[in-house]
């Protein structure tokens, strides 16, 4: 499937309110059902099918956030998109987010791998 910069923010606009409702029924409609989910690049333990993910968003923290993305590069099925996502509940909390995206067919994502990055922590290798 060949996504364009609309589709990919509908795709994530979809994805954020399931997040922020804590849908987890929304996997099936947003990722194929052997959709590799990798909550970082170098994530040993990456996420693999609707139950791994499912069972992932599961965890309900309450935490309230806005998030505010923005497609930054798309190219046949694949797109990067950044995310500026502040947490207000429990606790302050913000962070910028890279999300590479490759789209199945269908529309759904096949392949999630995100880099996210908070204020204060390491962003170097040393």
């Amino acid at each position: 499937m060949t996504v364009n910069r609309d589709s990919v923010r509908r795709w994530v606009a979809a994805y954020v309110a399931a997040w922020r409702e804590s849908d987890a029924g929304a996997v099936e409609r947003l990722f194929t059902p052997d959709a590799r989910y990798a909550r970082s690049p170098y994530d040993p333990d990456e996420l693999v099918g609707h139950d791994a993910i499912r069972e992932f968003w599961s965890v309900d923290d309450g935490a309230a956030f806005t998030a505010a993305s923005e497609p930054l590069a798309v190219d046949g099925d694949v797109a990067v998109v950044r995310l500026e996502v502040r947490y207000s509940a429990p606790e302050v909390q913000d962070y910028r987010d890279l999300w590479v995206l490759r789209f199945a067919a269908d529309g759904r994502v096949a392949d999630f791998e995100e880099w996210a990055y908070w204020p204060g922590k390491a962003w170097t290798a040393s």
